[in-house]
């Protein structure tokens, strides 16, 4: 079955979209509309419990991935070209549940989504002016990548300070980090096509200037 992309923009009409590079503010610029303009906030990674109990190997091999890894530090331990690849693969795995999910919840109430949703995929279902890309530049997602204090950063700090190699296996991870954050996925979003600001420094704060810039784009 295939629902037309002209039926699902209907019906995501109340969805705002930030995607984006890590470390640019997306989380923190969710948060923040969502509690400026009174909207449902989707954090990353939000509804997993009940993704993880619909997944399967066979149709979706890289979000069952949580499922069937032996324990974290095989999590902390992979090559920068498969953390790549299973990274890239939970992009697409996890669009038709967030479509899902998105629906119910934007029926009656303005939803802000901090997510994965690939950008070709984000035309297809959204508007202009309901998607924002936010990034940040490749040194600054790495670096400052741990630089919070939110629950999955510390819990994958926590496995890497077990690993045999701590520093080893910090830095293969960082690895990993910048694969994802690198020039060609920067470039990627800044050619989309959709509306993008840049974070380029963390000793300035700059939230409320972004919110105002943000809240404009989206006409709120």
């Amino acid at each position: 079955m295939e629902i037309q992309n002209n039926v699902l923009k209907h019906y995501l009409r109340n969805c705002y979209f930030i995607n984006g590079t890590a470390f640019a503010g997306k989380s923190t610029m969710c948060k923040m509309l969502a509690e400026k303009y009174d909207m449902i906030h989707c954090e990353e990674n939000y509804n997993m419990d009940t993704i993880l109990s619909v997944v399967n190997q066979e149709q979706q091999p890289n979000l069952n991935y949580f499922n069937s890894k032996i324990d974290w530090q095989e999590y902390v331990n992979r090559t920068p070209d498969e953390y790549e690849k299973w990274y890239n693969g939970v992009s697409k795995e996890v669009t038709d549940f967030e479509i899902a999910e998105l629906i119910k919840l934007s029926a009656d109430k303005k939803v802000i989504v901090d997510t994965n949703i690939p950008c070709d995929v984000l035309k297809e279902i959204s508007d202009y002016n309901h998607v924002a890309i936010m990034l940040s530049p490749q040194s600054m997602a790495v670096e400052e990548f741990f630089n919070r204090a939110d629950e999955e950063k510390q819990l994958l700090l926590s496995e890497i300070a077990k690993s045999e190699n701590s520093e080893k296996t910090l830095q293969n991870f960082k690895d990993c980090i910048a694969r994802i954050n690198s020039q060609k996925y920067y470039d990627m979003f800044a050619d989309s096509g959709f509306f993008t600001v840049v974070r380029d420094n963390t000793e300035t704060d700059t939230r409320a200037e972004m919110l105002e810039i943000i809240s404009k784009h989206f006409g709120l």
